[in-house]
């Protein structure tokens, strides 16, 4: 897809998946929810491949939560569509804050269909209250370039 047009980042986690018919809805087009479900999806197995599984928050204390989303849904993909999910880190305060920026093409042509980003708060698991970044999460959620 990087001879189409280029990612908004050098080097982002992407995923690829074909639309199925549970992802329809009575448009028979992908319903705005899998949107979002496909960008949680990359996110966590993002996450995973940088080696901060939900495993290692609890082992940690330490995880992150959604404080808001922000997503634009550009053109529709429908049934047997193939889709690419790209996602990286767009901003992190390196303190309680970190953005992870998301956008859904169409494959292989490259047309984007969805993109926007999700500000997450870094909380303590037991108390669920506001809590200072670890140094696992400062080393492996780098933005990116």
């Amino acid at each position: 897809m990087s001879d189409v047009k280029p990612w908004p980042v050098a080097d982002p986690f992407v995923q690829r998946r074909v639309v199925a018919a549970e992802d329809l809805d009575e448009f028979r087009h992908v319903n705005n929810v899998r949107y979002i479900d496909w960008a949680m999806e990359a996110a966590w197995a993002h996450s995973n491949a940088l080696g901060l599984t939900f495993a290692a928050y609890e082992r940690i204390g330490i995880g992150c939560v959604v404080w808001r989303h922000e997503f634009d849904y550009l053109a529709p993909a429908r049934g047997g569509d193939e889709v690419a999910v790209a996602t990286w880190f767009s901003a992190n305060d390196n303190r309680v804050r970190l953005t992870r920026s998301f956008e859904i093409r169409l494959f292989p042509d490259g047309d984007t269909l969805f993109n926007g980003r999700t500000l997450f708060v870094t909380i303590d698991m037991k108390s669920g209250k506001p809590a200072r970044m670890p140094k696992e999460f400062i080393e492996a959620y780098k933005v990116a370039k």
